[in-house]
């Protein structure tokens, strides 16, 4: 290669590197409103998902009584998938999930993304994890049917709640009030960016 074209070649690495930069600057919101408005977004996301772990954990009598708390042998998933809220087409195959298995994922999904949502870290994971809770809640609900609990058929809070999972994923909400950003700088996660 001749030197000519090694100079060459440097303007346009600089420029591909510019490029890539920008484009990368466009998916992250910079100000520093912005930023904040999304750690608290981030953070009520996150309080949703672990206060309904600590209510069907602990019975504190809002959507759980004390008396069927997990910790007094109540069954979180099994009472939701077996109740009268789970209607349509696919109630027979949701019913059939209803285990003492399905209580343990259920409860170990709403702490896992509650907390990972809350601290800033894995928000990919969470989202993806936290996004398809919600669509399974969602369908299992069936808000199509005139009379269903929903009021909006198309986009009710399962779809507001995921949709907020994945713009606190994409938008790095965790690296603003949260561990984002050092958890980013972890070998592991360098190595597998999925876990970012």
């Amino acid at each position: 290669m001749t030197t000519h074209a090694v100079h060459a070649a440097i303007p346009r690495t600089e420029a591909r590197t510019r490029t890539q930069a920008i484009a990368r600057q466009d998916e992250i919101v910079t100000s520093l409103t912005g930023r904040r408005t999304l750690a608290a977004l981030r953070y009520a996301t996150g309080f949703i998902f672990l206060w309904a772990f600590l209510d069907k954990l602990l019975g504190l009598g809002f959507s759980t009584p004390f008396e069927r708390a997990w910790i007094n042998g109540g069954t979180p998933a099994q009472g939701f998938l077996n109740s009268p809220a789970v209607t349509g087409p696919l109630q027979p195959w949701f019913q059939s999930m209803a285990s003492p298995l399905a209580d343990v994922l259920f409860m170990a999904g709403m702490l896992a993304i509650g907390v990972a949502v809350m601290s800033g870290i894995g928000l990919r994971v969470a989202a993806v994890a936290g996004s398809l809770v919600m669509l399974l809640m969602y369908l299992a609900e069936w808000p199509f049917a005139w009379g269903a609990a929903s009021t909006n058929p198309l986009v009710d809070y399962h779809i507001v709640y995921a949709l907020a999972l994945i713009v606190i994923a994409v938008l790095h909400a965790g690296d603003t009030w949260g561990l984002g950003a050092m958890w980013k700088k972890l070998p592991l996660v360098q190595r597998f960016r999925w876990l970012v």
